[in-house]
């Protein structure tokens, strides 16, 4: 296991044993057939691509999906072994990087099938791609009722094999009514394609929300598992809740400085904030450009020795203060915790998330390249 050592300022504590125990709770709940495509684009959610996906491989997960092509070349760096499906589309000048890192492209429109057919004719080789549905969260994808037309393109392609059909929920955190639609809308869609055996294709619809739907008695058989994977049910009173994944990323600072101020200063920039009372305050070594959101400026909490303490005034780009007047003791060096636990005490991300007016997604990929990100590397309990 690595710890902080006495110059960390402001890190992260990644847990790769509870990734792997919490990947375990989420194939243990679905059949044994279903394949499981570990979503790890933008640097596995702010987790570490290299680290995650390396204990992902070692654990059980079937294929990865990322963003674009450059962080499939990333990936790819780790090994051959695994499928990379790349979500989004690819430019133009990135088709000749598909081929060289042999990953698995999307397609959603006739002119990239056209573009990459013939790229692959050129190079003698044959492209497996995954087709793109949109049943209604209007980015990328072929729109459903036009997907025919794609898919007998598809098939005319002499150079592309179709490897999986997928689409989207825009919101299954939080619609199932919509949800419903859009899995019907997919559902309709592939039962139009014709003369053609989807049942050897990769289908997949489910990301991590999508799971509280899951039908294993349906065409689908695989899932795209993003944020679950790493601790975090979609959405409070999820039946996702019951699989008791873990928090896998803490987000900790230390206190650089204590003083004593008098009743009635002004706190940090714009003088936002006045102290009611002669005030023990503490000065952390984080701000705004570690990813600690503007938006919790005089209305945060961290805890410092398992207690909470409030933000006081602006949050700035390298520095936070907070009033420990209230704690029986406390010092230079502390740990402050911006995120996870600490004795009795936890600030977790969907809670980090609505203090500061955002979700759980944005607060991980927010912390910012100069946090290190310290790798707690046991193995999971027998």
């Amino acid at each position: 296991m690595h710890s902080p050592t006495p110059t960390h300022r402001c890190y992260a504590r990644v847990d790769l044993a509870a990734l792997e125990r919490n990947l375990g709770r989420i194939r243990s709940a679905l059949p044994d057939d279903i394949r499981y495509i570990s979503v790890v684009k933008a640097d596995a959610y702010g987790h570490g691509l290299r680290p995650m996906a390396t204990r992902l491989m070692q654990s059980g997960a079937d294929a990865f999906a990322v963003a674009n092509v450059n962080e499939a070349a990333e990936l790819r760096e780790l090994g051959h072994g695994w499928r990379i499906l790349i979500l989004g589309p690819a430019l133009p000048e990135e088709y000749p990087l598909i081929f060289q890192y042999k990953v698995t492209p999307t397609i959603s429109s006739i002119e990239e099938a056209i573009a990459l057919d013939r790229l692959a004719e050129q190079k003698k080789q044959t492209l497996e791609i995954h087709l793109k549905i949109d049943t209604g969260m209007g980015r990328s994808g072929v729109w459903f009722e036009q997907a025919e037309a794609l898919f007998e393109t598809l098939i005319k392609c002499g150079n592309l094999r179709i490897h999986g059909i997928f689409t989207h929920f825009s919101s299954a955190d939080s619609d199932a009514e919509y949800t419903r639609l859009q899995r019907i809308r997919f559902l309709d869609t592939l039962a139009r394609f014709k003369n053609f055996d989807i049942s050897t294709l990769w289908i997949h619809a489910d990301n991590s929300a999508g799971l509280e739907s899951f039908n294993e008695h349906s065409p689908f058989n695989a899932v795209r598992i993003g944020l679950l994977q790493f601790g975090l049910p979609p959405c409070e009173g999820s039946l996702l809740e019951s699989l008791k994944t873990e928090p896998v990323l803490s987000f900790e600072t230390r206190i650089c400085l204590l003083k004593q101020l008098p009743k009635g200063t002004s706190i940090s920039y714009g003088r936002t904030r006045e102290l009611t009372r002669d005030s023990r305050i503490a000065i952390v070594s984080a701000g705004y450009g570690d990813g600690i959101p503007r938006s919790l400026s005089n209305c945060g909490e961290v805890i410092i020795r398992g207690r909470r303490c409030p933000i006081l005034g602006k949050i700035t780009m390298d520095q936070t203060i907070v009033d420990t007047t209230n704690l029986d003791e406390v010092a230079v060096g502390d740990t402050v915790v911006l995120l996870g636990k600490q004795g009795n005490e936890v600030i977790t991300a969907d809670e980090f998330a609505e203090r500061s007016g955002s979700i759980p997604y944005e607060v991980f990929c927010s912390i910012t390249k100069r946090v290190p990100r310290i790798y707690q590397t046991d193995r999971p309990a027998s």
